[in-house]
């Protein structure tokens, strides 16, 4: 009990030396006066080692930005007497200029004194002498609902900076992101050199009104020249500057323009075809390519197109593919759409003009971006023939007719080959059965897994891109090459044409965004006019035709 009470007494004589043994509290900044956006360091050194948190810097927030602290400790010995200290550093940004108060700190009974600092507005001193400041602005002070404008921060800097930090800009009611990387240069301001890094956002707001964006801040180091004049390790100093808060005001979209809102600068359609004729052939597909590009605007702002029907055509579009770049500190969005378009008939197709409407930022006007009407001339296919697609399973030519017709309509020609075809066929059947093994019993053929061209037919009109690649490879395998495995392995026993073109899309379509749905069509009808080759027969029988 004796031990207990001395402990506690030793404890007690020891806190309260701790608490006398702080003489002084000393407060200091190192500038007076200073300028909007400036940082102030403001040091508090208590002679005694204390906890990091005795102090609370809360009261400095209604006058000033406040980073930190830093914190630090140390502890010296001189002629054997030991001393201790404690250490605060702050960065204070002012929020307002004229007469600001560092107010008055407490450890214990010791008090720091009070400092009165003298805040000069920014344009007075900007630039004249200062090793750090910032420049923020705006590409308009004034913009409507939607429409892109463009925030700068450029910071100015004497001597070797070797890192920073710069706050990110937060606006309320806008879409801010970053335009590219930082562009390091140099400029001449009242007679002195300043090194530049200029940061670029690209600032969409989404509501009208006044909105406030909050001043920039950046802190980092810079090597400290004037007191490591020669050392070759020259040590850093922390350096911080601030910007200045700045508004916009945000219009409304006007009256009248709300269904074709599109704010840009400029707007423009382009196209191309593939191949590039103003030739087609009835029944053979072509691409057509329509590019929507726009100045300052996000891709997903632009707008879908509408082509609608066309007589004497059909148009099969693809998933459009958006994209954007910047050029030049501006954001260049793009649009890119494709449709595969199959002229029906032969005769002069007309392809109507292409409008977009939007609004001209510039003259602050509605505006139009036309793609002329086009004009094609469809010539007769020779391979066009006046039957359905309506073939038996293992039918070598199939022909597509523009008009209904009755399945049991065959032509003198459909007759002759059903016949050789039959014929081919009994011949084959013949010659397997002759040659089969005596003592064993050849398995009847699975129908399942041979091609069907109903199927095939079926899945095109279905737009089923699984099973127009079955049925595909199936009849690959047993007309062209057994060995066939892939979609790809089809393409060089293709000569240059509608098909090979159509399988290769829909090998191809695994790759496609989610969404993009198969369009069928084109490949029936190309399937349907190809001048189908089986492949060579075991036994040594021609083929029903020659090879080309």
């Amino acid at each position: 009990m004796v031990k207990l009470c001395f402990r506690l007494l030793l404890v007690g004589f020891a806190l309260l030396w701790q608490a006398q043994a702080a003489t002084q509290l000393k407060a200091s900044v190192d500038k007076n006066p200073a300028m909007f956006g400036e940082a102030i360091v403001l040091q508090l050194v208590l002679d005694e080692k204390v906890d990091a948190g005795m102090l609370d810097f809360a009261v400095l927030e209604s006058d000033f930005r406040v980073s930190g602290p830093s914190v630090s400790q140390s502890m010296q010995i001189i002629n054997g007497q030991s001393s201790q200290s404690t250490a605060w550093q702050l960065s204070l940004f002012p929020r307002r200029t004229g007469t600001l108060t560092i107010p008055a700190f407490t450890v214990g009974n010791i008090s720091s004194a009070p400092i009165s600092i003298e805040v000069q507005p920014a344009s007075q001193s900007s630039g004249k002498g200062a090793e750090l400041f910032l420049e923020n602005s705006f590409s308009h002070d004034t913009v409507h609902v939607q429409q892109m404008l463009y925030y700068e921060i450029k910071i100015y800097f004497k001597g070797e900076l070797q890192r920073g930090n710069l706050s990110q800009p937060e606006l309320a009611g806008a879409e801010v992101e970053q335009v590219g990387k930082d562009v390091e240069n140099s400029e001449i301001v009242n007679g002195e050199r300043y090194q530049t890094i200029t940061r670029r956002y690209s600032v969409v707001p989404q509501k009208s009104g006044n909105l406030t964006l909050s001043a920039p801040f950046f802190n980092g180091e810079m090597i400290d020249r004037d007191n490591s004049r020669y050392d070759y390790f020259a040590r850093t100093k922390a350096v911080s500057a601030e910007g200045k808060p700045l508004t916009l005001t945000v219009n409304a979209i006007p009256d009248g323009q709300q269904h074709h809102w599109l704010p840009s600068e400029l707007v423009a359609l382009t196209e191309e075809w593939s191949p590039s004729t103003q030739q087609l052939v009835q029944g053979e597909p072509v691409t057509r390519t329509i590019t929507l590009t726009a100045l300052d605007l996000a891709d997903h702002q632009l707008p879908d197109l509408q082509l609608g029907t066309v007589n004497g055509a059909k148009i099969y579009p693809e998933q459009p593919q958006s994209h954007k770049a910047e050029r030049r500190g501006r954001i260049v969005a793009q649009k890119v759409f494709s449709y595969a378009i199959i002229a029906d008939k032969s005769g002069t197709l007309t392809m109507p003009e292409v409008r977009v409407h939007w609004w001209n930022t510039k003259t602050n006007q509605p505006d139009v971006a036309i793609l002329p009407a086009v004009i094609l001339q469809v010539s007769p296919n020779p391979q066009q023939a006046d039957t359905d697609v309506d073939v038996a399973p293992e039918q070598a030519v199939a022909t597509v007719t523009t008009e209904p017709v009755s399945d049991w309509y065959f032509s003198y020609s459909s007759w002759l080959l059903l016949v050789l075809w039959l014929s081919t066929i009994a011949m084959w059947l013949l010659q397997q059965w002759y040659q089969r093994p005596p003592t064993v019993d050849l398995p009847v053929a699975d129908s399942a897994v041979r091609f069907n061209a109903r199927k095939l037919k079926q899945a095109c009109q279905q737009h089923d891109a699984a099973q127009a690649r079955e049925q595909l490879l199936r009849w690959s395998r047993q007309l062209i090459d057994p060995q066939i495995a892939t979609l790809s392995d089809i393409l060089p026993h293709l000569p240059d044409g509608a098909l090979k073109s159509q399988i290769q899309q829909l090998s191809y379509q695994g790759y496609q965004a989610a969404g993009n749905t198969w369009q069928g069509h084109g490949l029936l009808e190309a399937w349907a006019h190809f001048q189908h080759q089986p492949a060579p027969t075991p036994a040594g029988l021609a083929p029903l035709y020659p090879n080309r």
